[in-house]
């Protein structure tokens, strides 16, 4: 009989991406399981690309906006007898979080966690049955990796990977979302914080070499703040083109097919390389080390650290390094063909930025090396 898991990961946009990864490792280690996600509506398609069975979408950034409305708590109503429709076998929290522990308590199953030396908020322990010691100075990807694998009883193996799944786009899709036959960059400016952007010159500078070496410069968007900054990054290019409105299955397509793409640290960014894409994360203000897309192989390089953003020179070298390489790391494919295989090694004689990105991905490795597996009773 197969096991009946749910897995609660509700935002962001890259946390739900990271965390995903898990249903590659239980689709390796338990061929048979059937994996419910409950997940914010906006972020909904992630796991539900990622191969979940059903994705139980939960709307609490709107409900609280709308707490007034009874729309809103008839809506809270049908989410939570959606998420009792299932008896589950085990219920696991990647969320770290009280209200993510509350869905779990709510839920029919075991539940899992992390226990009080581990998790974000404390107070959620006594919520679950089960917790589990997993070292806080792990990447997030593999905290949550490590977590799944204690609840189902496996190892993880190598690096995280992904098998996605999605539908090649209509004939009556959006024409200006579909990627263009020419090659075409990403470039992924966009993030919640102001701290974390990239200055708007070495985006104009970065554009402009695309230029000269023959490649469109796509700039997505998300809100009317973001709209404006991707306008303003277009002007005097004719190469760089203002996507309209897209839905994440759509972003998805655009940033497998790109031939790169580069982005600061934000959830497009660790999507994209996530998705096999040569990947370079731009940091200004947050450390890569338990958040860059380095982990997941060669085909993704952090640049930056907290304070010290890079310089236009140092991202152009590193993604003529890492582009040079085929997407090898992940495959994706329409319904889901297997994805992983081994990331192929970089070209003799590395550019000092690509070094400069070993060095940090090696500081980083060394000083995320331990965790325990340690479960307790609740």
């Amino acid at each position: 009989m197969s096991a009946s898991i749910l897995i609660i990961r509700t935002s962001s946009l890259g946390d739900v991406v990271y965390a995903s990864a898990v249903l590659h490792d239980i689709r390796r280690a338990l061929p048979d399981a059937q994996v419910d996600w409950v997940a914010e509506e906006a972020f909904a398609a992630v796991p539900q690309l990622a191969g979940a069975r059903r994705v139980i979408p939960f709307a609490l950034r709107r409900w609280r906006r709308r707490w007034y409305d009874p729309q809103s708590w008839r809506e809270l109503a049908a989410f939570r007898q959606t998420l009792r429709e299932t008896r589950y076998d085990i219920v696991i929290d990647l969320n770290e979080q009280v209200k993510s522990a509350l869905i779990a308590r709510a839920a029919f199953g075991k539940r899992h966690g992390f226990n009080r030396a581990s998790i974000r908020e404390p107070l959620a322990c006594p919520l679950y049955q089960v917790t589990h010691a997993v070292s806080r100075e792990l990447h997030f990807v593999e905290r949550c990796r490590q977590l799944t694998a204690a609840a189902l009883h496996y190892v993880p193996e190598g690096l995280p990977r992904w098998q996605w799944a999605w539908e090649e786009p209509s004939p009556s899709s959006n024409a200006l979302l579909t990627p263009p036959e020419t090659p075409y960059v990403m470039l992924l400016h966009a993030t919640s914080r102001d701290d974390k952007l990239w200055p708007e010159d070495r985006w104009h500078a970065l554009i402009h070499a695309c230029h000269h070496r023959g490649l469109q410069v796509l700039l997505p968007w998300g809100n009317a703040k973001e709209q404006a900054r991707s306008e303003r990054l277009a002007v005097g290019h004719e190469n760089a083109r203002v996507l309209p409105k897209a839905s994440l299955p759509e972003l998805a397509v655009l940033l497998k097919k790109a031939t790169w793409a580069a982005g600061v640290d934000t959830g497009l960014t660790h999507w994209s390389a996530a998705l096999g894409t040569p990947t370079v994360a731009i940091f200004t203000a947050t450390s890569p080390c338990r958040l860059g897309v380095g982990v997941q192989g060669e085909h993704a390089v952090d640049l930056g650290e907290t304070g010290a953003p890079p310089e236009v020179d140092a991202v152009l070298e590193t993604v003529s390094a890492i582009s040079l390489q085929a997407h090898t790391s992940f495959t994706l494919s329409p319904r889901g063909r297997e994805c992983p295989s081994p990331p192929a090694p970089l070209p003799q004689g590395e550019s000092g930025a690509k070094r400069d990105a070993n060095n940090l991905s090696q500081k980083c490795s060394n000083s995320l090396t331990n965790t325990s597996h340690e479960q307790e009773g609740a």
